[in-house]
This record gives C-alpha cells, sequence and structure tokens, in this order.
C-alpha cells in the first residue's frame, strides 16, 4: 500500500492550493498533487498574474508616452520589451516560491506528477500509488481552439502564448471581444500593435451590462483598436509571413499573430475518471451535488470543471468550502456576490 491521506487534492490553482490549505489547517493530513513544474495553476502561470503584470507596465509607458507632457513630465519612454517580460516572470516566480512557503508551513505534502485514478481511493503518480479518505478534483480549464486554426503559440496564440511573446507584433487580429481579449488587445495596442477583433457577438464583453459593453468599446476604440462586432470566423491559412482569416460576409484579414479568445473548456484529461464512473456533461463539466460530491461521495470537484463563472476568486472560495464540508463543517457560498472584472 503507498502512502495515505485525508484529502488528495489534484491541481494547485487557486481553487486546489486553497483547499490543500484550509484542510490542513483543519488537521486532515492533506497532499496536493500538481503535473505542471511549477504550482499555482493557470491563473498564477498563465493568467490573471502574469496578465495583470503587462497590464500595468504596457499603462505606465501608454501613460508617460501620452499623458506625461500634460502633467509636465517631458520625457518620451523607451519601450524595452525583454524586460517587461522579465518582471512578469519575476512577480510568477515570487509567487510560486510563495505557494510553496504556505504548503510548507501548513504541512502541505506537495507531489509532482500526473494523478490518474487506479480505484476510487487509490491514485496512481509516477508510478506510486497514493491512497485517499477524499479526493478534491481541482484541475482547471485550458484556451478552447477553434477546429480550422489549432494553436502554435507563436503566430496562433493563446492567452498562454500571448503572455510570452518574444516580439512585439506590428498587427495583432484578436479572435473572440470577451474580457480575456480585450485584456491582452489593450496590452498590445499600447505598445504599439495594431490590434483589431473580430467578435462573432454584436456587443464587446457580451458578459458585462450592456450599458457598460458599450462605455468600453467606445474606450477601446479612443485608444486605437478595432472592432469587426457580428462577425464569424469560417476559415484560416497560416503561412511564416503572417496569418489570414476568412470571415464570413466580409473580406479576408491578415495580421502578423492571431490571438484565439473564444472561451476555454474544463481539463479532466489524464485523470482517468472512467475507472471510477465519473463521466462529464456534454460541456465536459463534472456534475455535483449541493456540496460539490461527484457520483462517489467522497471525491469531490471544484473550480473551471463544474459549472459556474471561470474565475479564480470563485475556484478558492469553493476549495475553502470544500475543505470545510470534508471535515465536518457546514460553509456557505453565496454565488450571486461573485464580482466580475475586466481590466483594460
Amino acid at each position: 500500500m503507498g502512502e495515505s491521506y485525508d484529502v488528495v487534492v489534484i491541481g494547485s490553482g487557486p481553487g486546489g492550493y486553497v483547499a490543500a490549505i484550509r484542510a490542513a489547517q483543519l488537521g486532515l493530513k492533506t497532499a496536493c498533487v500538481e503535473k505542471e513544474k511549477t504550482l499555482g495553476g493557470t491563473c498564477l502561470n498563465v493568467g490573471c498574474i502574469p496578465s495583470k503584470c503587462l497590464l500595468e507596465s504596457s499603462h505606465l509607458y501608454s501613460h508617460l508616452l501620452h499623458a506625461g507632457k500634460t502633467h509636465g513630465v517631458e520625457a518620451t519612454p523607451t519601450l524595452n520589451f525583454a524586460q517587461m517580460m522579465q518582471r512578469k516572470n519575476d512577480v510568477v516566480a515570487g509567487f510560486n516560491v510563495g505557494i510553496q512557503g504556505l504548503f510548507k508551513k501548513n504541512k502541505v505534502t506537495s507531489i509532482a506528477g500526473l494523478a490518474t485514478f487506479t480505484s476510487p481511493q487509490t491514485l496512481s503518480v509516477n508510478g506510486k500509488e497514493i491512497v485517499a479518505k477524499n479526493v478534491i478534483l481541482a484541475t482547471g480549464s485550458i484556451p478552447l481552439p477553434l477546429p480550422f486554426l489549432p494553436f502554435d503559440e507563436k503566430q496562433v496564440l493563446s492567452s498562454t502564448g500571448a503572455l510570452a511573446l518574444p516580439k512585439i507584433p506590428k498587427k495583432m487580429i484578436v479572435i473572440g471581444a470577451g474580457i480575456i481579449g480585450v485584456e491582452l488587445g489593450s496590452v498590445y495596442s499600447r505598445i504599439g500593435s495594431e490590434v483589431h477583433f473580430v467578435e462573432f457577438m454584436d456587443r464587446v464583453c457580451p458578459s458585462l451590462d450592456e450599458s457598460i459593453s458599450k462605455g468600453l468599446e467606445k474606450a477601446l476604440k479612443a485608444q486605437g483598436m478595432t472592432f469587426q462586432l457580428s462577425s464569424k470566423v469560417t476559415g484560416a491559412t497560416v503561412k511564416p509571413s503572417g496569418v489570414t482569416l476568412t470571415i464570413e460576409n466580409s473580406d479576408p484579414l491578415t495580421a502578423d499573430a492571431a490571438l484565439v479568445s473564444i472561451g476555454r473548456k474544463p481539463y479532466t484529461e489524464g485523470l482517468g475518471l472512467d475507472q471510477v464512473g465519473i463521466s462529464t456533461d456534454p460541456r465536459g463539466f463534472i456534475p455535483i451535488d449541493p456540496n460539490f460530491r461527484t457520483t462517489h461521495p467522497h471525491i469531490y470537484a471544484i473550480g473551471d470543471i463544474v459549472e459556474g463563472p471561470m474565475l479564480a476568486h470563485k475556484a478558492s472560495e469553493e476549495g475553502y468550502a470544500v475543505a470545510e464540508i470534508i471535515a465536518g463543517k457546514h460553509p456557505h457560498i453565496e454565488y450571486i456576490t461573485i464580482p466580475s472584472v475586466v481590466y483594460t
């Protein structure tokens, strides 16, 4: 028999690491399994944190460039894109170390590798068996590609590739003017890219209140971004010279890079859910009861792999709650109070 734990959390993102720490604080012997090289999940490594770093850096550059003289600050800033990216990497690395420290302080065992169910209460990680009284699935989500335009992260970008470009593209097309699209579009527009959005819906950030959506579009247009709304991308060709998109009822568009930002899908690959009889719904989500239990009462699921907004703070709240439920407490989440923010 392998090492035995009260709780094994699979995934160390903002849902998983919060769940692991809270479970350990409540006296449960806890391990957290992470298949990536670093802890923190999408949010810390290729999502919220690096995007905010680039938003801050690009805003500083843009503000000095356009508003300096008005303030009596007469200097022409020079953009060092490599340093901008390096600062982002340094901030992320600092948080990575922070989570390691929190795990150590709270006595959470960190296990590197891919966890796969071999039975409802046993997992295989790197060929070793782990026994778990309770399992929390917190494996998050991944960017959704267009079927005819797979990510190469050089010219056809997901949010991950857009956060790690080696140079600034002269022209960038953003497919999808949702929250992630307008955030990353803002970054590159501020530092000199010509940014053009193609959006299937009739407005920017369709999830926002209509008046906010209209105000946001007006503000982004004033900053130089252009929008093609109610437009469907139907095909694409990728050449070293650029990406050309075919658009229904419109002329083709060509750019150095295309950022595909049409949403995210739950990530449950490699868990071996079929081994334990857990199935996902047609959209890939794991069905759960009001206490986050799957069809097995001791296997729980939280965050982006269950219904609800794919937000880091929603996952954290669920992680905290599920640890308390396992420990016999009765937490309550008020889902109507979840804030949603767009940074541009």
